[in-house]
């Protein structure tokens, strides 16, 4: 009679114990909650890392693609930034340009050539095409020259950027003392440009 109390006391153990490690095999902690990423951070982008941009990439950017021709890196004092000349990959070949920087926030500005005729750099507010833009910055950078920009391998640039209403802007650039040129940009919202690069 004990041996089978004894014998179903075991049983009744071992049954508990399967069920305990069911029952907390069935609990799994909670994942942690996502953490906000930078929608530009080069480790998992898709759309690639526009600080890493270079002669020879691809750019794709509001349905057009864009090779990158040239870059020019410039330096004033301790900041640097980039601008790279872009090629359309269209019937007309529209050359365009894009900015990128840390300031401390990483900014990818895409512009366009603008005809200044007598319009120069200076007043503290410019109207081009009925927008208002406020004289932001004024200085020299150094730069050096990859692949094809247009300009010398290295020298110096003046240039003088104004800003106006939703992530618009107008810049002024003058290279070696040359004549002044300028250009609209847009800030490029964050996802919609594709970077494909070219692996050289």
């Amino acid at each position: 009679m004990v041996l089978v109390l004894v014998l179903a006391l075991i049983v009744l153990v071992v049954a508990l114990v399967i069920l305990l490690i069911v029952v907390l095999g069935r609990r799994r902690p909670a994942p942690p909650p996502a953490v906000p990423r930078d929608p530009f951070a080069a480790e998992d982008s898709v759309a690639g890392d526009p600080r890493t941009l270079k002669a020879g990439d691809l750019v794709e950017y509001l349905g057009t693609r864009y090779f990158v021709r040239g870059s020019l890196r410039l330096r004033e004092g301790g900041f640097t930034w980039n601008e790279h000349l872009l090629d359309a990959d269209t019937a007309e070949g529209r050359k365009v340009w894009l900015s990128v920087e840390e300031d401390p926030d990483l900014e990818v500005v895409f512009w366009t050539e603008y005809e200044i005729g007598d319009l120069r750099p200076g007043a503290r507010t410019v109207t081009v095409e009925g927008v208002e833009y406020r004289r932001d910055e004024h200085g020299t950078a150094d730069y050096t020259s990859e692949g094809t920009t247009g300009v010398g391998a290295r020298g110096r640039v003046e240039y003088v950027d104004y800003e106006g209403p939703g992530g618009r802007y107008l810049s002024f650039e003058q290279y070696g003392g040359g004549q002044w040129e300028a250009g609209l940009g847009e800030r490029v919202p964050a996802g919609t440009m594709t970077i494909y690069p070219s692996g050289g």
